[in-house]
C-alpha cells in the first residue's frame, strides 16, 4: 500500500477518539464518582506526555524506521484506550491518558516528519485534511454506540479496535515507508532560531485554529446573539471550512508555490479575526470566523512541509518534531487562556483576542523569514 494512502488511513483513525472526550466525560465522570473538573487531570497528563514524545521521536526516527515506530505508536494508543474502557478510578484515566498521548505524540510527529521530506503540498494537506474528517467522524461513531447501548466502556473499546486493526496494517505494510535516497539540502546556520520562531508560530497559530473552534459558540450566541441552532451550525461549518481548505489549497500550493500559499494564509487568520471583532451584524462575524478557518487550514502541513527549508535536511526531523509537540502545547494553552479573558471580560472578547493573537503571528513569521534571509546556507 503507498505511504500516502497509510498515512490518510492512519492519521483519520486516530483522529477518532481526540474529539470524542468531551461527549464521553460526563457518563464517565459519573461511573467513577468524580467532579467535572477531574478533567482537566486527565488532559494536563495527555499534553506533557504528547509534548515530551513528539519531542524525541524526532531524533529517534532515523534509527527506529517510520513502519516500527507508526505500529508502536497506534498499538500503544490502541492498548491505552483498551486500558481506559476497564478504568474504575481516576487515576487509571489519567495513565490511560499519558499512554495514549505518548503513542499519539509519535504517531503524529513521525507522520509529519515523513510528510514533510516526501510529500508535496498536495499530499501533505490531504494528509491534514484525512485527520479533520477523521474528528468528524469520531462523534458520530459515539453517538450511534451510545445510541444502541454500548455507554463509554463501549465506545471506548470499539475505537480501540479501530486503532488496533490500523496497527496490524502497518505492520504489514512496514516495508513501504522504506526512506527515500535524495541529496540533502544545505544546512542553515541560524538553525536554533529558526527552530525557535518556528516553534512559538505553531503554538500561536494552533491554538488560535482550537481556540475558535472551542469559543465560537460561545462568542456568536452570547456575544454577537446568533440563534443557538444558528451558533453550532457556524461551528460545524467552521471545521468544514478547516477540512474544505486543506483539500483545496493543496493543490493550489503545488501550483503556486508552498511558501506563496503559506504567506497568504497568514495574513488571512487576522483577517477573519478582523471581521469578527468589527461591530455589526453576527453574518459579519460568522464570515469572519469562515474566513479564519479557512486561511488556518494549510498552515501547519505547509509549514511542516517548508521546514527543511529553512533549517536544511538535516534538522529537519527534529524541528518538525519540535513543532508538532507545540502544536500541543498552543491547543491547550491559548484556549485556556481565551477562556479566562471571556469570564473577565464577556463573550464578545473573543474576536479582539483572535486578532491579537493572529497579529502576533504574524511577527512571529515575519521573524522567522528574516532570520532565513539574513543566514543564507552554509557551504
Amino acid at each position: 500500500m503507498p505511504p500516502f494512502l497509510l498515512s490518510c488511513i492512519t492519521y483519520l483513525g486516530v483522529a477518532l477518539p481526540g474529539s470524542t472526550l468531551g461527549m464521553l466525560w460526563p457518563s464517565m465522570r459519573v461511573s467513577i464518582h468524580e467532579p467535572v473538573g477531574a478533567l482537566g487531570i486527565i488532559l494536563s497528563t495527555g499534553v506533557a506526555a504528547q509534548v515530551v514524545s513528539s519531542t524525541a521521536t524526532g531524533r529517534i526516527m532515523a534509527r527506529a524506521g517510520e513502519g516500527p515506530l507508526l505500529a508502536f505508536g497506534t498499538a500503544l494508543m490502541a492498548a491505552a484506550l483498551a486500558m481506559e474502557s476497564a478504568a474504575s478510578a481516576l487515576w487509571l484515566l489519567a495513565v490511560g491518558s499519558a499512554a495514549f498521548s505518548v503513542g499519539f505524540g509519535i504517531v503524529n510527529a513521525a507522520l509529519n516528519v515523513y510528510a514533510a521530506g516526501r510529500f508535496g503540498p498536495r499530499y501533505i494537506t490531504w494528509m491534514h485534511a484525512s485527520y479533520g474528517l477523521g474528528a468528524t467522524i469520531g462523534p458520530l461513531l459515539v453517538t450511534a454506540l451510545l445510541a444502541a447501548g454500548a455507554g463509554w466502556r463501549g465506545a471506548l473499546a470499539s475505537m480501540a479496535a479501530v486503532i488496533g486493526a490500523i496497527t496490524w496494517l502497518l505492520a504489514m505494510c512496514r516495508r513501504a515507508w522504506e526512506p527515500s535516497r535524495e541529496p540533502e539540502r544545505a544546512r542553515r546556520r541560524p538553525g536554533k532560531h529558526s527552530r525557535l520562531a518556528a516553534v512559538t508560530f505553531t503554538a500561536v497559530e494552533t491554538g488560535i485554529e482550537v481556540g475558535a473552534g472551542i469559543w465560537g459558540y460561545v462568542f456568536l450566541t452570547s456575544g454577537r446573539g446568533l440563534p443557538a441552532e444558528a451558533g453550532g451550525l457556524a461551528v460545524a461549518a467552521y471545521w468544514a471550512m478547516m477540512f474544505a481548505g486543506r483539500v483545496l489549497l493543496g493543490p493550489v500550493a503545488e501550483r503556486a508555490g508552498a511558501s506563496r500559499v503559506l504567506a497568504v494564509a497568514v495574513a488571512g487568520v487576522p483577517a477573519g479575526a478582523a471581521l469578527m471583532t468589527v461591530p455589526g451584524p453576527a453574518a459579519v462575524a460568522v464570515a469572519g470566523m469562515m474566513l479564519l478557518g479557512l486561511a488556518a487550514a494549510p498552515v501547519f502541513p505547509l509549514l511542516t512541509l517548508t521546514t527543511a527549508d529553512r533549517v536544511g535536511d538535516g534538522g529537519a526531523a527534529a524541528a518538525v518534531g519540535l513543532q508538532t509537540a507545540a502544536s500541543a502545547v498552543g491547543s491547550a494553552a491559548l484556549p485556556s487562556g481565551i477562556g479566562l479573558v471571556i469570564g473577565a471580560v464577556g463573550a464578545r472578547a473573543v474576536g479582539p483576542a483572535l486578532l491579537v493573537l493572529g497579529l502576533s503571528m504574524c511577527a512571529v513569521y515575519g521573524l522567522a523569514l528574516r532570520v532565513v534571509a539574513d543566514f543564507p546556507p552554509s557551504p
